[in-house]
């Protein structure tokens, strides 16, 4: 049997030194077992997903989790990672997964916006110009090192991003649906790179932390390609489509309808507003940050089998979310301050509603 993580992984990966709270989620088979109705098969499938990408990449369940939030919330992903941690794979492997379309884009100083949105190009047929889509034009879009572009074509994202379409000569053009933007960086090699603006930061649902496997885990990894194991033949690997587009929209539906009492909102606005009060801050949550946690939480309460959020999905999935959207003052990061570790001390410091 390929081993994988817990199903009980919370949908984030922190940083080693400060584990996010657990989030108990059911295992495939008990939600399809329990079900009784078309929401539980439909969950299932989700989970399953997770078990389908164990099949090719081991140990990341918790940035797989986060990506599946992504899409079930429409919103985009940045996976924080030194090189070698399977964040290609990952993502090609969900894409297999889902039956969705993918594009890896590897980010270069010389990259230009066209190369990514398309480009009008002359057709000597017709004499005309013709649109050729970029590669943005897909369900799954894995932007490898962002940081690495120049500010102008990283910001030829912003509107696809956030409109879900691209603009070329006055007419915009609709991306596919489901669509997501899984971009990367290197967290320990800055020279010659371009950090993401706040703007830019601020548009990604979540930050997740892919961490290097533990011991079993790299020993897993070996051993898989010691026995020929072939990351570019994910279908050898024994990866299978186990939802659709459909389903995506489906879900969707389905996590729009969890709700939230009034004592959960007005928690989630304590923690943004305390963001912003924090004294080693220089930049605290904005509503939209706000909003992100909230439609986080209901997406990760909808896979844990729920209807309703509670507290404990709003602590899960707070350090994913928030921890991109907030600065450090300079005092504070010389002090060696973290931004997790301030997080942290806010959400043990906020009154947790009863």
């Amino acid at each position: 049997m390929i081993p994988h993580q817990s199903d009980q992984t919370p949908p984030q990966a922190p940083a080693p030194q400060t584990p996010a709270p657990q989030a108990s989620t059911p295992h495939p088979a008990a939600a399809a077992n329990s079900g009784v109705g078309a929401m539980d098969t439909l969950r299932d499938r989700f989970h399953q997903v997770r078990h389908e990408v164990a099949k090719a990449v081991v140990g990341q369940d918790g940035a797989v989790t986060g990506v599946l939030i992504g899409l079930l919330v429409r919103g985009h992903v940045l996976l924080e990672g030194v090189p070698g941690v399977a964040k290609t794979l990952l993502v090609r492997a969900m894409s297999a997964s889902l039956s969705l379309n993918t594009a890896r884009v590897q980010f270069t100083p010389d990259l230009m916006p066209g190369d990514v949105t398309g480009s009008l190009v002359y057709d000597s047929a017709t004499g005309d110009f013709a649109f050729r889509e970029g590669p943005v034009f897909t369900n799954l879009m894995l932007a490898d090192e962002i940081n690495r572009t120049p500010p102008k074509t990283q910001a030829s994202l912003l509107e696809a991003m956030e409109e879900r379409q691209v603009s070329v000569d006055g007419i915009g053009r609709p991306l596919p649906d489901p669509f997501l933007v899984a971009a990367t960086q290197n967290p320990v090699e800055y020279e010659g790179t371009y950090p993401l603006p706040e703007a830019q930061l601020d548009r990604f649902l979540l930050k997740i932390t892919l961490e290097l496997p533990q011991r079993g885990e790299e020993i897993e990894v070996i051993r898989r390609h010691a026995a020929g194991f072939n990351p570019s033949d994910l279908a050898d690997a024994g990866v299978r489509p186990v939802a659709s587009e459909e389903d995506v929209r489906a879900a969707r539906r389905e996590v729009w309808a969890v709700s939230l009492a009034p004592e959960v909102i007005a928690y989630i606005v304590d923690i943004a507003r305390a963001t912003r009060q924090a004294p080693s801050f220089q930049l605290g949550v904005s509503p939209r940050g706000a909003t992100a946690l909230m439609n986080s939480a209901k997406a990760w309460a909808w896979l844990s089998g729920r209807d309703f959020v509670t507290p404990d999905d709003v602590k899960a999935l707070a350090l994913p979310c928030l921890r991109h959207r907030v600065s450090l003052r300079p005092e504070a990061s010389m002090d060696g301050v973290r931004v997790d570790d301030v997080l942290q001390g806010i959400l043990a410091t906020v009154p947790v509603p009863r």
